[in-house]
């Protein structure tokens, strides 16, 4: 659905695409996923709560929207998860060449395939973080290697991968697992250390991805494949605000909102953690 609007009702001066410092790619594709559905049309539910949202940032003492937001064209290649991949690969290595900072915004988890591979072949020695409750490691899944289940496996051999709130994985993801830096959800529960030890894992270039079932299904019920024992609030944007203080974050991906009708705090948890997010990247700059 694409729609001529701008981000969270900012001036429409500052959401022009050759000025904006920032570029928004959505990418509304849920043809893998294996239980919920609805992650197709996670993006709309999360530009309606971005609306109704503060534009300062108290924290930061920022309005990062200043900086330019732009909302490009959605990427609506949905005829099998191979072609999905080529797409949004080829859209992004395009993208990369503009100089804006870059985000994206599911749809499931396998359209990060494309824009990982992409940023791994632009940033020499690039680190992954994944936010995430499932591990993503299979090597196919349902006959594809561009399955959701699949969404970090590639990125596990060609970058450096660090995993954190992971809470669910097949035994045949194993092999692929690097367990010294995997943060299990109950192993960093009520702890703080893993924050340092896990940011020290990272190089300097930082890609992102998180999937929204990182978070507790008690704030986040909205996904796909809710598992309980995920990461709060709270403790997710101090991680957050650490790893952008530390590290060169390069582009990140939001993925698997799956809006529940009626229930629209998960969709504003969505549109939150991007400002946030955005907010962090900018408040230096």
């Amino acid at each position: 659905m694409n729609k001529t609007r701008n981000f969270a009702g900012i001036d429409a001066k500052l959401c022009k695409k050759d000025t904006a410092k920032i570029w928004i790619q959505s990418i509304p594709y849920d043809g893998t996923s294996t239980w919920g559905k609805g992650a197709d049309k996670g993006f709309e539910s999360f530009l309606f709560a971005a609306e109704n949202m503060e534009l300062y940032d108290i924290e930061t003492d920022s309005e990062v929207s200043k900086k330019g937001i732009h909302i490009l064209p959605e990427i609506t290649e949905k005829e099998s998860p191979e072609a999905v991949f080529k797409a949004v690969y080829a859209r992004t290595v395009e993208l990369l060449q503009s100089n804006k900072f870059l985000s994206f915004f599911g749809g499931e988890h396998s359209v990060s395939i494309g824009i990982i591979k992409a940023h791994q072949e632009h940033y020499k020695n690039l680190s992954v973080l994944q936010l995430d409750a499932h591990a993503d490691l299979r090597d196919h899944y349902d006959g594809s290697p561009y399955n959701h289940a699949c969404a970090l496996h590639q990125a596990s051999k060609d970058t450096n991968l660090v995993q954190v709130g992971i809470r669910s994985m097949d035994r045949s993801e194993i092999p692929f697992l690097r367990k010294s830096h995997c943060y299990f959800a109950e192993d960093i529960f009520g702890q703080t250390d893993w924050m340092e030890e896990s940011i020290k894992q990272l190089t300097e270039d930082v890609y992102l991805t998180i999937d929204l079932d990182v978070f507790d299904p008690s704030i986040m019920p909205s996904t796909g494949t809710p598992e309980p024992g995920g990461l709060l609030w709270n403790t997710t944007i101090e991680y957050l605000r650490k790893i952008f203080k530390a590290k060169n974050v390069v582009g990140f991906d939001i993925v698997e909102l799956a809006p529940i009708k009626g229930l629209q705090a998960p969709d504003f948890l969505a549109a939150k953690l991007f400002y946030k997010l955005l907010s962090y990247k900018f408040h230096t700059s």
